[in-house]
């Protein structure tokens, strides 16, 4: 005799799940191409999950940046009576609904890389799904792999998934119902998310297409040259940062696209620098996979005793672009405006909090990633600690703001189009205005608001006590084996690359 869940499941529609979370996109995208192979009809999902809504690593605009990139999926998907269906709650909650509405013989999705709380809700999900005989098939993405104890054959694997063929998705026409009752946007979150500021770059997988072919094609002439001014870093970088954070192009997409094109032999000295940096990304997406104690621990335990000053003014001045020192403020500055700054810049906002500073790192580092609107957690905590100077094998890196400023934006543009305080001072004097007189006499006769602050801490003097402590800790015993343990796990044997 057939049990109570057995004739339920048995007037059920059979249906398969697409689950999209980082990988906003159409092509290129194996859960959709598989989903198509299957025998049932499939619904594709997007969650808010509600629990990592209010986590704290996450701001308004990633989620009007997904939000953007969902609606300009559905445009896609409207002649075939597909969309991605978005829900708002706890994952486990939209599931177990789901899973009484249909008979779900599949779930299809990408193993994510994110934080140890996207971690537990995969976790809560799972047991879900074996209660319920659902099929959770994950596959690998960006050439980072699940569960590997060792780099060995690393770079072999990441070119072979590079050089692998594009899935190419045809879309059939769907019998399913997209209309839910429960689990909807809340109205105000909706109009919130709906907001999307024109200051950052626009979302979704056309665009990401268009930028893509604007650099191949044009813009990476320039790249090598300029990547690090904060300035003219901003045409001359590819900007498909938040597209690939956020998977509305694949890096394999990037990295074919960019391999083919006409001008490669020109500016090969640019292509491979870029092709380079797209397998340094998944490099430290795979630290992260492999560790995620990057996030909130010292990774290397000889620097959990560090001594950081307690300041709170000294990190509100920092967050807010405060803090004296032109380059960092304008840098903070055109993060907050703009959600996106070169990768010089970001290693300097790092170091001026850590080193110049001495706050603990754990208290910008939300602040951070709260800005990047290419907020990736793979790359963002393995950098932070690795600027901060805390992981023990890498160099200990403490970037000087007025040398960085002299070098990188010589005539000070970038700083005064950021800086509107200084915009009125002298190229030669904009990088330490604190020497020169003339820089207070521009406000004389104008309100002290508009007057900009002194150097909250002096120039390199600052770092003094930072620097001690950390070469101090680097150099004994403990850290030592700590970093021999770290470059086991993290560390790749050099093989044969695939052309």
């Amino acid at each position: 005799m057939k049990s109570v869940e057995e004739i339920k499941r048995a007037v059920k529609k059979k249906i398969n799940i697409v689950w999209i979370k980082r990988d906003i996109r159409t092509q290129d995208h194996e859960p959709l191409y598989y989903a198509e192979t299957l025998n049932e009809d499939y619904l594709i999902i997007y969650i808010y999950d509600t629990e990592l809504l209010c986590y704290g690593d996450l701001s308004l605009r990633h989620h009007q940046f997904v939000y953007s990139s969902i609606s300009d999926v559905n445009e896609k998907l409207k002649k075939y009576k597909r969309s991605i269906n978005i829900f708002y709650d706890l994952s486990k909650n939209i599931f177990r609904y789901l899973a009484d509405l249909y008979d779900i013989k599949n779930v299809l999705s990408y193993k994510e890389t994110g934080i140890r709380a996207s971690w537990n809700r995969d976790n809560s999900v799972q047991r879900i799904f074996n209660s319920k005989n659902i099929n959770w098939i994950q596959f690998d993405k960006q050439g980072v792999k699940r569960g590997i104890k060792s780099r060995d054959g690393w770079d072999k694997n990441w070119y072979y998934y590079v050089n692998q063929e594009i899935k190419q998705t045809t879309f059939s026409v769907s019998n399913l119902s997209n209309k839910f009752e429960k689990f909807l946007l809340p109205t105000n979150f909706r109009n919130q998310i709906a907001n999307y500021s024109n200051s950052f770059l626009k979302a979704g997988e056309n665009e990401a297409h268009k930028v893509l072919e604007s650099f191949a094609f044009e813009r990476h002439l320039n790249y090598s040259k300029y990547i690090s001014k904060p300035l003219k870093s901003h045409k001359s970088c590819s900007r498909l940062s938040p597209y690939l954070a956020w998977g509305n192009i694949s890096v394999r997409q990037a990295y074919q696209q960019i391999k083919k094109t006409d001008s490669n032999i020109k500016n090969k000295r640019s292509i491979n620098a870029f092709t380079a940096r797209l397998k340094w990304r998944s490099h430290f997406i795979q630290k992260f996979e492999s560790d995620c104690d990057y996030e909130n621990k010292f990774i290397n335990r000889a620097y959990e005793n560090i001594k950081f000053d307690e300041n709170t003014s000294f990190l509100q001045q920092w967050k807010e672009g405060l803090t004296g020192y032109p380059l960092v403020d304008a840098t903070m500055r055109c993060l907050i405006e703009t959600g996106w700054i070169n990768f010089r810049m970001r290693a300097m906002l790092v170091s001026f909090l850590c080193h110049h500073l001495n706050q603990d790192w754990r208290n910008g580092i939300y602040h951070m990633s709260n800005m990047f609107l290419d907020y990736e957690p793979g790359i963002h905590y393995t950098q932070f600690q690795m600027q901060a100077g805390l992981t023990g094998f890498n160099t200990i890196r403490i970037y000087n703001p007025i040398k960085q400023s002299i070098e990188h934006d010589s005539l000070g543009e970038f700083i005064k189009k950021w800086v509107p305080e200084l915009r009125d001072m002298n190229s030669s004097e904009i990088h330490e205005p604190w020497l020169h007189n003339k820089c207070y006499s521009l406000f004389d006769n104008i309100d002290n608001s508009s007057k900009y602050n002194d150097p909250i801490v002096p120039p390199v003097k600052s770092v003094v006590k930072s620097r001690q402590q950390l070469w101090s800790i680097k150099k004994n015993k403990f850290a030592k084996s700590e970093s021999k343990r770290l470059m086991a796990l993290h560390v790749r044997k050099r093989t044969t690359r695939l052309k």
